[in-house]
Formats: structure tokens, sequence, C-alpha cells
């Protein structure tokens, strides 16, 4: 009778792990929030400063250079948005990834595994990349310091492009 006892407690001690470890995994939500929390934010203060840019715009005088100005000032507005997609995305995965692989999403956003979610957050890294070079085009006032910008900016995309590559070959 012992020995039966004996073989049960192992079996309920592992039950009662997996339910633990599985059970942890609601843990990624705080990851989920703060992730959905930053992109909100992100998001807001971009439609705030969009609002502020039109006011600003139609309360003055627009010169060629102001229009310069303008123009830089959106592209601005458009990294905040870019980042606050980012972190919208990387909520939205990892709750897809840990909490529910139902989660209605686009089928270009679907997420079921954690390579798609770096490809994605990726991609979106390297149009950010393109935009923050593009502001400084826009600012440049034709020194040669742009080049060097620019060598980094490419030498960190053709590092990301050959590390995606690479990867999805299974290497």
């Amino acid at each position: 009778m012992n020995s039966v006892n004996n073989n049960q407690k192992p079996t309920r001690v592992l039950f009662l792990i997996r339910k633990f470890l599985s059970s942890s995994r609601y843990i990624i939500l705080i990851a989920v929030l703060c992730a959905f929390v930053a992109s909100l934010t992100l998001l807001v203060v971009a439609g705030v400063e969009t609002v502020q840019i039109v006011y600003h715009t139609f309360s003055r005088n627009v010169d060629g250079k102001a229009v310069k100005l303008l123009a830089v000032s959106f592209i601005e507005v458009i990294d905040i948005l870019l980042l606050g997609t980012v972190f919208y995305i990387t909520s939205l995965g990892l709750y897809e990834l840990f909490i529910d692989e139902q989660l209605s999403t686009p089928n270009w956003l679907h997420i079921t595994q954690l390579d798609d979610l770096k490809s994605k957050l990726i991609g979106v890294i390297v149009v950010i990349l393109a935009v923050v070079f593009l502001g400084q085009v826009v600012n440049w006032n034709g020194g040669s310091d742009i080049i060097f910008l620019g060598a980094a900016i490419a030498i960190v995309i053709v590092a990301i492009t050959y590390f995606l590559g690479r990867h999805s070959k299974g290497e």
C-alpha cells in the first residue's frame, strides 16, 4: 500500500510543477501591458505634436525655410509614430505568442513564433533608420558629416539583412 502511495507523490508533484510553469506564462502580461502603454503614449504624443505643428503653421507666415522646417517636424512625427507602431506590434506579438494564439489580427501581423515577431520588428527598425536618415538629409547643410551617418545606417541595414538571410536559411 505504501509503494502505491509513493508512486502517486511524484506524479502529483510533476502535475503541480507543470501547472505552475504553464500558468507562469501569464507573467508576460506585464511586458504586453508595458509595450501597449508605451505605444499608446507615443501615438498620443505624435497626435498632439501633429495638431501643434498644424496650428503653428497656419498661425504664421510660411516661407521657404519654414516649409523645410515643417517637413522636418513631420518627419520627426513619423518617427514617433513608427516607434509607437513597434511597441504596438511587440505588445500584440507577445500576447499572441504567450497568452492567446487565436487573437484576431490581420494576416500580415499573425505571429506564430518568436522569429515572426523579430522579423516584423526588424522590418520596422529598418524603416525607422531610413526615416531618421531622411530627417537628417532634409536638415543637411551640405557638410560631409552626413556621409558617416548614411554609411553607419547602411552598415546596420546590411548586417540586419545578412542576419535575416542566414537565419531564414537555417544556417
